[in-house]
């Protein structure tokens, strides 16, 4: 990374989730990258960073904009700095059959997707690729929100999950998360896979969740 200072940002969503699984995924980059600090501020403000820093990022859309937006900061995904580790301790799955929702921002992004794929082949995951794929792949339905009335939404989501070939569907968006449950298939979000923690239902409602996104933007 050219002797650019990391900082991790776990993303908005995932500390919505899971704060505690943030703490291990730092915990992991501490160990094993070097000391970094843990960044919050939210990837749609300006960046409150004083030098050229690279952004370790988890979520997709952070992905984007800390790559797009922003001229001082560099980004790259978790999953690619897991793929190249050499002491990642993997949970291994034993071949079980799971499929891949690709996220909206990272659908031209092929080295994080490859990056996801190789984690999936490291925990011994046997993936089945859906119809729409990599760059291919169209929305879970969550975009839609704010665009189409909530029960549309739903539909729009029940109508992507309903692409998915088999019932247990690896997703690295936490809104994509929600949008499988609605769905009536079973997510498997990629942080929880990678240390070996079942994928919870929490908040699954749009607008419920949504506002609990914009409280914590509006803060960070």
């Amino acid at each position: 990374m050219n002797n650019i200072p990391n900082k991790f940002a776990p993303g908005c969503a995932l500390m919505l989730y899971k704060p505690e699984l943030a703490q291990k995924v730092h915990d992991f980059l501490n160990d094993s990258v070097g000391k970094m600090d843990l960044y919050l501020t939210c990837c749609r403000h300006e960046p409150d960073v004083k030098e050229k820093t690279n952004i370790i990022n988890i979520c997709p859309g952070c992905n984007k904009r800390f790559k797009n937006n922003y001229p001082e900061t560099t980004t790259k995904s978790l999953w690619e700095i897991i793929a190249e580790s050499e002491n990642f301790p993997f949970h291994d799955y034993q071949r079980k059959t799971m499929t891949i929702l690709d996220a909206c921002p990272t659908r031209n992004e092929e080295a994080v997707q490859n990056a996801i794929r190789l984690l999936l082949k490291k925990m011994n995951i046997n993936l089945v690729e859906p119809e729409k794929t990599k760059e291919r792949a169209t929305c879970c339905g969550d975009s839609f929100y704010g665009v189409l009335p909530v029960l549309k939404v739903k539909e729009q989501m029940k109508i992507r999950t309903g692409e998915m070939p088999v019932h247990d569907v690896v997703v690295y968006c936490v809104s994509c998360t929600k949008s499988v449950l609605i769905g009536g298939k079973q997510p498997h979000y990629l942080v929880d896979l990678l240390f070996n923690e079942e994928t919870i239902e929490k908040t699954i409602e749009p607008d419920i969740w949504h506002k609990e996104l914009d409280d914590y933007i509006a803060v960070h």
